[in-house]
């Protein structure tokens, strides 16, 4: 499974963005999907994560703030981000759970799309 995120940059305290990850490949069926994040000397820490039926499990540090969802037609993981803060400066990860017909998991990552909060 191919992960690759897009839509990271650079915005303004107060600003938003979005994110998208979209897996590919040879996929039989995507469980859960999420975003994670590493800021610099920091360890990586999940924001949100999303299962297949929407249920949905977001950071207390974004909540009300960043809203995940997902189009399983897709194979598609979108993160909304407002009111963003410096202190949400990391670079931002996806991660996909895909589940094979034997019913094994595997987990694959994204390469990381570098977001940066600053004036």
């Amino acid at each position: 499974v191919q992960v690759v995120e897009s839509g990271g940059g650079l915005v303004q305290p107060g600003g938003s963005l979005r994110l998208s990850c979209a897996a590919s490949g040879s996929i039989f069926r995507i469980n859960v999907m999420g975003w994670y994040r590493q800021a610099p000397g920091k360890q990586r820490e999940l924001v949100a994560a999303i299962t297949r039926g929407g249920r949905t499990n977001t950071s207390d540090s974004v909540k009300g703030r960043f809203t995940i969802s997902r189009d399983n037609a897709k194979n598609t993981v979108y993160l909304q981000m407002n009111s963003l803060k410096p202190e949400d400066t990391a670079v931002y990860y996806c991660n996909v759970d895909e589940i094979n017909p034997l019913g094994d998991s595997t987990r694959s990552w994204g390469q990381g799309t570098q977001v940066i909060v600053s004036s």
